[in-house]
């Protein structure tokens, strides 16, 4: 294992937060990473676009619900990604943020800014949805696991 480790380029780790225990569990290990490999981290959240956003059946929705939930989803997640970047500094490793809006897809928005920032490593939590939850919601950290470009650490 050592000599795997040893061999092993991590350069810039993404961790994606969530305001989940799992996602706070992500991130100290996503920092231990860092600090250990000398990494820049890049601490993100996405706010996804909600599904009643669009038109359905002639019905839409007033454009100030919309701008509320972005603005409140824009606070949220300057918190938690901020957080992360003070968890960062205690430890003395390099983080800068990232918030991703208007996505259609949690998935393919991180999967995304991995490919174009060059990120060696994802790190994230799982939120551990199981059975008929999971079928019908699907798991972020599935979908990631399956489709980025590099390796992917999922924390419980």
């Amino acid at each position: 294992m050592r000599e795997i480790l040893e061999e092993v380029k991590i350069k810039r780790i993404l961790v994606a937060v969530d305001g989940s225990d799992n996602a706070t569990r992500a991130a100290r290990e996503a920092i231990m990473l860092a600090e250990k490999f000398n990494a820049e981290l890049l601490a993100c959240h996405v706010i996804q676009t909600p599904f009643y956003s669009l038109t359905q059946d002639g019905l839409t929705v007033p454009a100030n619900v919309l701008e509320n939930y972005i603005a409140a989803s824009r606070e949220d997640a300057k918190k938690m990604v901020d957080e992360v970047v003070k968890m960062a500094e205690a430890a003395h490793v390099t983080a800068t943020t990232e918030i991703l809006e208007n996505a259609l897809s949690i998935v393919e928005a991180i999967v995304g800014l991995a490919a174009n920032r060059s990120i060696d490593l994802i790190v994230m939590g799982t939120r551990g949805r199981t059975g008929f939850k999971k079928l019908l919601m699907g798991s972020v950290s599935s979908g990631v696991t399956n489709h980025a470009h590099c390796p992917v650490l999922v924390v419980r």
